[in-house]
Parts: C-alpha cells; sequence; structure tokens
C-alpha cells in the first residue's frame, strides 16, 4: 500500500471506543476530523498530547472538528486512562491494529539498539469532505495540540 498523502481519501473505519461508544468515519462526514495515533495509554508522552488536545477542545468544538486518539490499547485501559487524567477527547481501540495499518503508522522502530513494531506519533487532518488535509508524522508532543487546532480553522 502506498503512503498516505494530503488530497487522499481518508481509510474509512468502524471501531470500539472508550465509553462503549463506537466511531465511524462515515458519520463525521461535514466535521473536520484530527485522527492522532499514539503509542500506549498513560505513558508520558501520550498522557501530555492527550491532555493538550482536552485542553484544546472548546477551540476545536468551535472549528467543527472533532478529535480522536487512536491506539491499540484495549477501551477499558482507555476508560481507566480518560478517567485518570479527566481526558474528553474521543479515545479508539485499534487493537488488531487496523487502522494502524491502513494510515501507515504501524512502523519498525527502535529504542536502545533494539528494533520492534509500534506505533509512529502521528496525526491527520481529514477535510469535512472526506479527504486528508494535512498530515504530520513523527510528532513532538510540545505545541502540537495548538498547531493541528490552527490548521483545523482555517478548515472551519
Amino acid at each position: 500500500m502506498s503512503e498516505l498523502k494530503t488530497g487522499d481519501l481518508a481509510p474509512t473505519f468502524k471501531l470500539p471506543a472508550d465509553g462503549g461508544n463506537e466511531i465511524d468515519l462515515a458519520d463525521l462526514r461535514g466535521k473536520t476530523v484530527v485522527l492522532y495515533f499514539y503509542p500506549k495509554d498513560d505513558t508520558p508522552g501520550c498522557t501530555t498530547e492527550a491532555i493538550d488536545f482536552t485542553r484544546a477542545q472548546a477551540g476545536f468544538e468551535a472549528a467543527n472538528t472533532v478529535v480522536i486518539g487512536v491506539s491499540k490499547d484495549s477501551v477499558q485501559k482507555h476508560d481507566k486512562f480518560k478517567a485518570k487524567h479527566d481526558l474528553s477527547v474521543a479515545l479508539i481501540a485499534d487493537e488488531a491494529g487496523e487502522i494502524c495499518e491502513a494510515y501507515g503508522v504501524w512502523v519498525l522502530k527502535k529504542l536502545y539498539g533494539r528494533e520492534y513494531m509500534g506505533i509512529e506519533r502521528a496525526t491527520f487532518l481529514i477535510g469535512p469532505d472526506g479527504k486528508i488535509a494535512e498530515i504530520w508524522r513523527k510528532v513532538k508532543v510540545k505545541g502540537h495540540a495548538d498547531v493541528v487546532l490552527e490548521a483545523a480553522r482555517k478548515l472551519a
């Protein structure tokens, strides 16, 4: 599969989310969607990123934008993560890695000389037309939510 680019139709999905919900990308047509991929619930960078997106929630709502976090953690882990840090963003459980594969974020990573497969921290901004408007790969957490909010406002 070739790497996704801006202008491509966003790969669709319908998967379980926190709180016993299910999220279907098709149901969000007409809204801007921030789909951010992160490695693991309750780790330092992932917690900071989720808190930053939660802090910016009102701005995203004003820009007709839905923020969705995606990891391979279970719905139960997502529920605990949200409760522990008072998070308001939706979190999808991609336990089988379907969305991670479709968006090309399941990659070979290296840490202390060890190679392993994992989720690349990446964010996709999907326009109301269902097409990818912007892509951030190898995201650095600090300030990222604000950059994404600015881009979402331009689509509103």
